[in-house]
């Protein structure tokens, strides 16, 4: 029997970004269908949309507005295809806490990078990767503020992470260089937008892609990089 062939996938992305969970949604359809023939690690990598963010945060459709040139109502339009998307791909963006819902904001994601990249680091890809979905469920789903620490702890202790390990992770310096360093390199790879995901370290695939796009690139780099 033919054993899958093991690969590598990068994915640079924020918290913040809906259309990063609509890529990973999509690259998650992609290895179903790829089950015994691709075995994929996922790695993620920070990238802040916006590394300016004041601590208060700012109101999502205003944020859009604002950043893109767009009135309110063409802001909550594009957030309408947003959603479409990720029902698409299998993900939701939809607010599924108690009601009153709170606002939908925008937050300073630099602390939950720093979180991820050591979990990344010690904890390994797996890990890593339920801590991402938990920061993605914890900022759309339940609209809390994970620009906060108490609450970036909150969520690493749901997936199994010991809150005094993850506290420490916060306050280390070394841990911000090296979330630093993960930034710059997304620069000088010239990835200007996420998600962004690098295939075997060498192949990059930009942008939420549908599901078949994604199988496609995963079977030409496991070619490419077999006949290699």
């Amino acid at each position: 029997m033919t054993q899958p062939r093991k690969m590598t996938i990068d994915i640079w992305s924020d918290v913040m970004c809906p259309w990063c969970l609509v890529g990973w949604g999509n690259l998650s359809q992609a290895l179903e269908t790829l089950q015994g023939e691709i075995e994929a690690e996922v790695r993620w990598h920070a990238f802040e949309l916006n590394p300016d963010m004041a601590e208060e945060g700012e109101e999502r459709t205003a944020h859009i507005a604002r950043k893109y040139g767009r009135t309110i109502e063409q802001s909550k339009a594009v957030q309408g295809q947003m959603r479409a998307a990720a029902e698409a791909a299998r993900v939701s963006l939809d607010y599924e806490g108690e009601e009153p819902a709170p606002d939908a904001m925008m937050w300073n994601t630099f602390a939950a990078h720093r979180l991820l990249t050591w979990a990344g680091e010690t904890l390994g890809p797996e890990k890593q990767t339920q801590l991402k979905l938990a920061l993605f469920k914890a900022h759309f789903n339940e609209r809390r503020r994970i620009g906060e620490r108490e609450i970036l702890l909150d969520v690493a202790e749901s997936v199994g992470i010991e809150r005094e390990a993850a506290a420490a992770a916060l306050d280390d310096e070394e841990v911000a260089r090296k979330t630093r360093a993960e930034e710059r390199a997304a620069w000088d790879m010239n990835i200007s937008g996420v998600p962004a995901m690098i295939l075997e370290g060498r192949f990059i695939v930009p942008g939420a892609q549908p599901p078949e796009a994604y199988a496609n690139a995963l079977r030409r780099v496991a070619e490419k990089t077999a006949a290699a």
